[in-house]
Order: C-alpha cells, then sequence, then structure tokens
C-alpha cells in the first residue's frame, strides 16, 4: 500500500513510518524538517506544513491512506481533512489521545480530578478533533486513542484493543508503547476494522 504520514519525525508518526516500512508499504513521510528522517527501503520523506495546507495535496495525493500524527494544538481539523479530500486519499487514519476516552459511562478522562493541567489543552483540543471527524460526513476516517500513559519502551507485539473506554491493567495502570501503538495502526489500516470510528490500545 502506499501510506503518507504527517507528522512522521515526532515519536508516534515515527514509529508508524519504521512499522509501515518493516512491513513492506511504500511510504511518504511527511514533516517540516524531512532530512531528520532516517532512510528506509520504500520511504521518500518530503516537505510539507500542516498550516500551509498547499503544501500538504501534492504529499497526499496517490495514497492509498493518510496517518496524521501531528500535536493536536498545532493543526486545524477542517484544514486537514479539506487537504485529504482534495488529494483524493480514500482513508484517513488519526493519532488521537487518550484525554477523550471514558473511564465511566458518560466521563471523560479529562474531566477526572488530577488530569493534569501540562496535557489539558492537547487533551481537549483532541476531543474537539474528534468531534470535527464524528460530524464528518464524506471521509472516511479512523481515530485511535492511546493508553494514559503513551511511551518510549519496548515492542511486545502484545496488547488489547478496546473501543471508547479507556483500557487499565489489573493494577490500575493504562499504558502502551509507541512501538506497540504502531503496530496497532498499522494492522488497522492493513486490515480495516473501525471505520468512521474511534478505538483504543493499551496494555
Amino acid at each position: 500500500m502506499k501510506v503518507t504520514v504527517l507528522g512522521a519525525s515526532g515519536r508516534a508518526g515515527s514509529e508508524i513510518v519504521k512499522e509501515l516500512a518493516r512491513r513492506g508499504h511504500a511510504v511518504t513521510a511527511v514533516a517540516r524538517r524531512p532530512e531528520r528522517i532516517p532512510e528506509a527501503p520504500g520511504l521518500t520523506a518530503v516537505a510539507g506544513d500542516v498550516n500551509q495546507p498547499e503544501t500538504l495535496v501534492p504529499a497526499l495525493s496517490g495514497a492509498d491512506a493518510v496517518v496524521s500524527a501531528i500535536m493536536f494544538v498545532d493543526s486545524d481539523p477542517q484544514v486537514l481533512i479539506k487537504a485529504v479530500k482534495d488529494a483524493g486519499v480514500p482513508r484517513y487514519l488519526v493519532v488521537g489521545g487518550a484525554g477523550s476516552l471514558e473511564v465511566a459511562p458518560g466521563q471523560a478522562l479529562i474531566n477526572t480530578p488530577g488530569f493534569p493541567d501540562a496535557y489539558r489543552a492537547e487533551a481537549g483540543a483532541g476531543g474537539r478533533f474528534l468531534e470535527t471527524l464524528r460530524a464528518e460526513r464524506e471521509l472516511n476516517w479512523t481515530f485511535l486513542s492511546p493508553s494514559a500513559l503513551f511511551d518510549g519502551s519496548e515492542r511486545t507485539g502484545t496488547f488489547r484493543l478496546g473501543d471508547d473506554a479507556l483500557l487499565t491493567d489489573d493494577q490500575g495502570n493504562s499504558r502502551i508503547s509507541f512501538p506497540d501503538y504502531a503496530i496497532a495502526m498499522v494492522d488497522e489500516i492493513e486490515t480495516p476494522r473501525h471505520p468512521r470510528a474511534r478505538f483504543t490500545v493499551g496494555y
């Protein structure tokens, strides 16, 4: 498949790029500083800026799917959705956030006592991004939320999937590594199971 990754030099984006390349897909990695993208077979690094959508459409055109791995506070969902549509790409997958996941029916993680203020702006923007997607009537989108702790630990290949509820282990911990998140994202690209829906991944 031909897959374009926006925000390809970030922590999540770079792992998704590596996982796609590992599986033999043709990857276009888009970043403001494409020289930071490590070389890999089947990988093309190009310059693009989410705040300059005219630079995005050429990079997206011809792709089977686009993955957005961009900070929500740094992006406009309407601009990104329009760019994907204008490029004629049939599928749009988004690296989501955990803040909008439910810890109880009707209660989002972002609204729980003790939610870190440092993450509140990004989590709030991620929730608004998801609502924008849910109102979208044309594009085939998927929003993959990580667990509460999203870290750079090992690639295990073992994890669980969920829907709108935060996943926790027997000790109440909620965690997923960037490499294992990337596996779940690429699995979804290869075998779509969550069209026009949000799902989550965790241990």
